[in-house]
């Protein structure tokens, strides 16, 4: 914990949490963890901008367009304008449109998406720097991954989606960091954030999971705003009788005192840290697809090869892969067999592989029937960091492997080569080559951009018109 909160005398959990988020300076801050939350941002904004092409938020936009509101915030890859709070739920399901944003073991779920979405809203109408968006971040996903971890894998098993529902609570504290809000103030902020956190799993596979991110960063930002009018509610919502932990089906009611006494130690984007996707598919899928890739290269397999494969999964460890025989892309997100067909059939898995058109063709149908999933018995449930089998049969025999590491973690990282290519090929479906290269260029300057506005009339293609 900080020295600003070793200082200070406060009685419950609640106010030492919210002292942290507000009382933490830059300065504080590692510069490893500044340089986290800038490649989360940049990686966050390259999938926003491909996700804003989506039928999901070209619906948005409609509704964002029906409302109306002041030019305070801009829509990303649109050049579009809007008030905050329509601008953060736009922008979040923007981010989350494509399941291509990253994710974060302890918070079982995908951190920067609703933090990403709110600080650049507030940031921009706020006037804040890249160091105070930067900051605002580190702090947000440190709270992402202490309470996800408090709620434990319990909350996720009962149907909430911890993407969602903690992602309420982390969008209130970077709006209220960057609107500077005092800890009162976040206190009422998330006691109002409670009464909004939401999202069920049942809704995977449709346009309800990128629209459970719009909800979090969009009640985030009027929760901040309510409170520093004014608006009251509960000051300590995750202490006492009926608290959050409680109602929400924590593992760990008591938790949130070890949250108080983990702040910052370690900070979240350095340990477990960020993962970054490497297709656009749900995670949980993500073990199987690499191992298959490896196997198919280690023994020059191709799809016609394959008579089945089998993958096994630890308890818990596949329940967002609620779809096993997926008729549209969107579901074929969330179907390990339709991913693992896809991808022993074109070697690759990219943002066209999740289409219907991909998912209904003939081959990718014979193929999924052949892809069996197994329990591996524990007496534990696990999340992300847990291993997953792999056994491949063909007519010559079988082969398998246990994989242990997960592309996109520390374990196994993307490249600086392979984060860039991702970006560009994403900014690249609403910008031009060039200038896709050049917003690039700007956002790994993060920490030197004077005014946050800045970000959206870099690129041609995101200038409003008429600036």
């Amino acid at each position: 914990m900080s020295a600003v909160l070793k200082r200070q005398q406060i009685d419950d959990a609640t106010a030492q949490v919210a002292a942290f988020v507000v009382d933490t300076r830059t300065a504080d801050i590692p510069p490893p963890v500044l340089d986290r939350a800038r490649d989360a941002i940049v990686d966050t904004l390259g999938c926003g901008l491909a996700g804003s092409k989506e039928e999901v938020s070209r619906i948005a936009l409609q509704w964002v367009d029906e409302l109306g509101g002041r030019e305070q915030s801009s829509l990303w890859g649109t050049g579009i304008r809007t008030s905050v709070a329509e601008a953060a739920f736009a922008n979040g399901i923007f981010a989350h449109a494509l399941d291509f944003d990253d994710s974060l073991p302890t918070l079982r779920g995908h951190p920067s998406a609703p933090i990403v979405a709110a600080a650049l809203a507030v940031g921009e109408a706020a006037g804040s720097s890249g160091k105070d968006v930067l900051t605002a971040y580190a702090v947000g996903l440190d709270i992402a991954g202490k309470l996800g971890s408090v709620l434990g894998n319990e909350h996720y098993l009962q149907g909430w989606h911890n993407t969602s529902t903690v992602g309420t609570f982390t969008a209130t504290a970077v709006s209220a960091r960057l609107w500077k809000l005092d800890a009162i103030q976040l206190r009422m902020a998330w006691g109002l954030a409670a009464s909004q956190m939401s999202g069920l799993v049942r809704n995977f596979g449709s346009m309800a999971k990128p629209f459970h991110v719009g909800r979090a960063a969009r009640a985030g930002v009027m929760s901040a705003w309510l409170a520093k009018k004014g608006f009251t509610a509960d000051p300590s919502i995750f202490d006492g009788r009926n608290n959050v932990l409680q109602t929400y089906f924590a593992n760990d009611v008591d938790g949130m005192n070890s949250v108080v006494s983990r702040l910052g130690a370690p900070w979240e984007a350095q340990v477990p840290g960020n993962w970054v996707k490497r297709w656009p598919c749900c995670y949980c899928s993500h073990r199987a697809i690499g191992g298959l890739f490896a196997l198919m290269k280690e023994h020059r397999l191709e799809a016609r090869d394959i008579t089945a494969i089998h993958v096994g999964f630890l308890p818990g460890t596949d329940a967002p892969l609620i779809s096993t025989d997926p008729q549209t892309g969107l579901e074929g997100k969330f179907s390990v067999e339709y991913s693992l067909a896809a991808a022993a059939l074109d070697g690759t898995l990219t943002l066209e592989s999740f289409t219907d058109e991909m998912v209904q063709r003939p081959a990718a149908r014979a193929l999924l029937g052949k892809v069996k999933r197994y329990p591996i018995a524990d007496s534990r449930v696990y999340g992300l960091d847990a291993h997953t089998e792999l056994v491949v049969e063909t007519a010559q025999g079988k082969v398998s492997m246990t994989v242990e590491r997960t592309p996109g973690s520390p374990a196994w990282p993307l490249t600086q080569a392979d984060r860039d290519e991702k970006f560009l090929d994403c900014a690249g479906r609403v910008l031009s080559a060039t200038n896709a290269a050049e917003l690039l260029a700007y956002a790994t300057r993060f920490d030197a951009i004077e005014n946050i506005g800045h970000l959206m009339t870099v690129a041609p293609g995101l200038r409003r018109p008429g600036t």
